[in-house]
């Protein structure tokens, strides 16, 4: 094989049982007599004893490719690998496994932030920077060796920090990267366990800022999603270390949660000179946090590469754009977009619910919730947003017939397709069977196009539903979901464990299939790029988490998100190269600025065009009229307008 080329194969795709063994029939060097495609027969999966492996040494890499076109179940991979990639890999886990090549230096008394697709090897660089795995330097057959490792990195600030680390120089703690396990490694109260975690004696003021003060009594699997990140994160930052690794802290948070816990790392780092290293793939949060930032790349679940630092606007800035300037690597072929419109002007069509005055209290009266009356229309999609514990969910469990209203009656007829926030799966069913259930249209065209192909479902359609990771688990949801034949779409939390590039198909699959459809959605979140990208309209939740929800009735979008973020006390601006969302540190003249113009969401600005030869600019004006010399086009959310002199710009 090409010395930049890697051989993956999937052992649980891999069906010798169910194929005549095309890949080895078919391979140039098997036909000329020499070993190139083997069974691995005792090596195999249990039960799998007639499953192949591929000589790397012998196979001739990404230009044949014939076994991977053979292979019926897509189970090989032959991938060239980037010709900058002069060592062998970090840590390999075995024979045609997954290689992750570089690691990142985490840098002492500051925030380092990775980003990256989910598959890429993030969760085990943090393994092995935790001491958790010893890198074995891609001799997969051997268990590791430390001071192997030190000297690849000889004279590195890793050799530095990973020799500390063996020697129990260094302490460590990490925050794991899927939560919803904690209940399964520990029975008891969620006090019992922070307890047990209170060793710089700042538990106390750890629990009052996350606000997990009234969930300590509470067992620890009675708790919801976001009160275990948060209880995950509090158990980390308690801990006596010098070096803390947070894998993914805001899933299930709220905004105004994820800030809180982002302020708690940054003066951690700041005041006690901790280290800190985040895997993230929130961007705003991540570029509020971060101090430097490492950028994964490659093929998911075949080889990840980690670049050297980068300055974190740069880094998110490149990753976005799908190129890495100092790598000279073009790790994406297409770059992810940020689309910048105005505020859609909601268009409204046919009502499709009218619904009254909604009030809800559970039994114990420890919470309710107040709905003010209002419509949702016909071909609309309509945004959710608001605290945690806030009643989002109630709401659309009343809405999906799940839950029965205390006062005021939701009396329409529909047919409504509900994605839970919380994703239960605890049969072992095939998820190409479990979608077949729901629709007859699975594996054809129009199927395959508009759901399936978007949500990067191919190769996990014959996995079973138990196997699934979290992000596969939540793309599985949204297929079943659109995959019903309904009047109305409520999705809660659909970004939920997708990173940047997953929850930007997932956004841009929901409201394509929804104006494709003419389908209504109610879409719950807590990313703004998602709610801004999907949302014709906005529902606001205020009030008090966990004891009382409040919920406003349907308002278009500027007005909602105005209102939404002044209660958090958060302002947004776009970057200017990307078009991104950005939080705006709090206190900089950015964010005051905003804040005294009541423009939380976006402020407006010039834009000036460097395009030839029409100057275009944009500004939204409060009142009167805005001078433009000569003739100029002025973009404002009613579309282009040709003007000369005078232009009226309605707010």
């Amino acid at each position: 094989m090409a010395e930049d080329s890697i051989a993956v194969v999937d052992l649980e795709r891999c069906q010798p049982d169910r194929c005549n063994y095309e890949c080895k029939n078919y391979c140039p060097p098997n036909r000329t007599g020499k070993e190139c495609i083997t069974n691995r027969g005792e090596d195999a999966q249990e039960g799998g004893a007639d499953q192949v492996r591929v000589s790397e040494e012998l196979c001739l890499g990404e230009s044949c490719g014939i076994c991977v076109e053979k292979c019926p179940f897509d189970a090989l991979e032959i991938i060239n690998l980037p010709s900058e990639l002069d060592d062998d890999p970090i840590h390999r886990y075995g024979d045609n496994a997954f290689a992750l090549y570089g690691l990142p230096v985490p840098g002492e008394g500051t925030v380092t932030g990775i980003l990256g697709p989910n598959g890429i090897g993030k969760s085990t660089a943090v393994h092995a920077l935790a001491g958790e795995v010893v890198p074995n330097l891609g001799r997969y057959d051997d268990p590791g060796d430390w001071e192997a490792v030190f000297d690849r990195f000889r004279g590195t600030g890793l050799q530095t920090y990973l020799g500390a680390l063996t020697s129990g120089e260094l302490d460590v703690a990490r925050k794991p990267q899927y939560v919803d396990r904690i209940p399964d490694q520990f029975d008891g109260l969620t006090r019992e366990l922070l307890d047990q975690t209170d060793e710089r004696g700042e538990l106390d003021t750890i629990i009052e800022r996350l606000g997990i003060g009234p969930v300590m009594d509470q067992p620890i699997d009675s708790i919801s999603g976001g009160e275990l990140q948060r209880v995950a994160i509090a158990a980390c930052l308690a801990r006596e270390a010098d070096f803390y690794f947070l894998d993914e802290i805001t899933p299930y948070l709220d905004i105004g949660q994820r800030m809180t816990a982002a302020r708690l790392i940054r003066e951690l780092a700041a005041d006690a000179g901790k280290s800190m290293l985040v895997v993230e793939h929130d961007l705003a949060i991540l570029d509020l946090l971060a101090d430097s930032l490492h950028v994964g790349y490659g093929e998911p679940n075949a080889y990840g590469v980690i670049t050297d630092p980068k300055s974190v606007r740069s880094g998110i800035n490149e990753y976005l754009e799908g190129y890495l300037d100092n790598e000279n690597m073009r790790i994406r072929p297409e770059p992810i977009t940020f689309e910048e419109h105005a505020p859609r002007v909601a268009t409204h069509g046919d009502a499709l619910v009218e619904y009254p005055t909604l009030e809800k209290s559970y039994g114990d009266g420890t919470f309710s919730l107040t709905v003010d009356s209002g419509t949702i229309y016909e071909s609309e999609v309509l945004g959710i947003v608001g605290p945690n514990g806030i009643g989002k969910s109630t709401l659309a469990k009343m809405f999906a017939g799940r839950l029965t209203p205390d006062t005021g009656e939701l009396g329409f007829e529909l047919d409504i397709a509900y994605k839970p926030q919380y994703i239960e799966i605890d049969q072992p069913m095939r998820v190409d069977a479990f979608l077949r259930s729901i629709t007859d249209k699975v594996g054809t065209s129009y199927w395959n196009t508009e759901i399936a192909q978007p949500l990067q479902l191919e190769r996990v359609m014959e996995q079973s539903l138990t196997d699934l990771s979290g992000g596969e688990r939540q793309r599985v949801a949204i297929a079943a979901c659109l995959s019903k034949d309904a009047d109305l779409y409520v999705l809660d939390e659909p970004s939920a464990h997708l990173d940047v590039e997953q929850r930007v198909r997932a956004t841009t699959t929901v409201r394509r299939y929804a104006e494709n459809h003419d389908a209504t959605v109610m879409a719950i979140d807590h990313d703004i790029y998602l709610i801004d990208l999907l949302a014709d309209r906005l529902m606001v939740f205020d009030g008090e988490p966990a004891v009382d929800g409040h919920a406003s009735s349907p308002q278009e979008m500027r007005e909602g998100m105005n209102e939404f973020l002044a209660d958090l006390d958060i302002t947004f601006r776009r970057d200017e190269r990307t078009g991104r969302p950005r939080i705006n540190k709090p206190g900089s003249q950015k964010d005051s600025a905003q804040k005294r113009d009541g423009e939380y969401y976006y402020a407006s600005q010039w834009i000036v065009s460097r395009a030839t030869p029409l100057i275009v600019v944009s500004k939204r004006v409060k009142s009167g009229y805005l001078e433009l010399p000569s003739v100029m086009f002025l973009l404002c959310c009613r579309g282009w307008t040709a003007s000369c002199g005078r232009c009226s710009v309605a707010t």
